[in-house]
């Protein structure tokens, strides 16, 4: 008899060690996984910012068709996301590729016409002697606005005003879905902010000089680059071109000659390119003449630098080795 109750004290002895172990293992793997219960998955937040960047599901599945265009309270924020498949309407481009330039007359606010700067009317040129440009803008993949947007500096001279009432008056502008606004110069001294343009290009696409890895949107922006006003409209002479290969094989990479800034915002920047100079296939010549203060601030590169500018201007070339004047042809 006593053997039988030692027997059943053991047995039940083990039985409740073997619940408390398994009981107490799993309410502590149930509270190892609590924390993390209510918290998705790395592809789950992916999911959820891809569907936030492209408004809906439904446009995600849309793909390149026709989107309905946003309330005007949102194309302000649209700038920061603008995607072409989220700002542009392919359904304009299943044609032949066109591109419609807004007559000067349709821009104008009053009975006078503005006319663009030289440098715009330039690009307005190109554009409109090319095979792609179309008069009818129901034909059109692109809108270009004869409004002059390439220096939005509020001082200078070309500074357009009233940009945008002026784009409001526009029928075909849609929050600037499909159109293309070209910009050099942007925000005034002494910040000169890039996204400073003194009107809401909405859903437009910018084609913009020195614009920065924040601001552009990849896939939708255009990075241009800088062109000075004297800059010819068509290069070269008839019958100058030799070739047609691509790339060309030439004997300069790079070639430039203009103003380095010894001071102010891009400086250091802007200095730092004089390691590129070699003086066989890649050639800077710069000067330090920029401002009222460039004497009082310029470095010890200045002097050599005027010098070898100076002698360019006068077309005596900057050394044998160079031969400077052959290189900006063949450039």
């Amino acid at each position: 008899m006593q053997a039988k109750k030692r027997y059943l004290l053991v047995l039940l002895s083990c039985a409740f060690l073997a619940y408390c172990y398994f009981g107490g293992y799993r309410l502590k793997s149930e509270r190892t996984r609590a924390p993390h219960e209510g918290l998705g998955s790395y592809l789950d937040v992916q999911s959820q910012l891809l569907e936030r960047d492209l408004e809906s599901p439904r446009l995600r599945r849309a793909g390149a068709g026709h989107f309905p265009a946003p309330a005007p309270a949102t194309v302000a924020h649209n700038l920061q996301r603008c995607r072409m498949e989220t700002c542009f309407d392919f359904s304009k481009c299943r044609g032949e590729f066109k591109v419609y330039v807004y007559p000067q007359a349709e821009e104008s606010e009053a009975a006078t016409v503005h006319m663009p700067s030289p440098s715009y009317q330039k690009v307005l040129n190109v554009i409109q002697e090319s095979r792609y440009y179309t008069s009818d803008p129901s034909q059109a993949c692109l809108f270009v606005l004869s409004i002059d947007t390439l220096d939005r500096d509020s001082l200078s001279p070309d500074y357009v005003r009233n940009v945008p009432s002026r784009l409001q008056k526009l029928k075909l502008w849609n929050e600037g879905r499909n159109h293309v606004i070209f910009n050099l110069y942007s925000g005034t001294w002494p910040e000169y902010a890039e996204d400073h343009l003194g009107f809401d290009p909405g859903m437009a696409i910018l084609a913009k000089a020195s614009i920065s890895i924040q601001n552009m949107r990849p896939g939708f922006d255009v990075s241009i680059p800088l062109f000075h006003k004297n800059h010819p409209e068509k290069g070269g002479d008839p019958g100058f071109v030799t070739t047609n290969n691509f790339p060309v094989t030439k004997k300069y990479l790079l070639a430039f000659k203009g103003k380095r800034y010894v001071h102010g915002i891009g400086s250091e920047t802007r200095n730092s390119l004089y390691h590129l100079h070699n003086e066989r296939d890649i050639v800077l010549v710069t000067t330090c003449r920029h401002g009222k203060s460039w004497k009082d601030l310029k470095d010890e590169r200045c002097d050599e630098d005027n010098a070898e500018y100076d002698r360019s201007m006068r077309g005596n070339g900057l050394s044998h080795k160079l031969h400077f004047r052959s290189h900006f042809r063949t450039c």
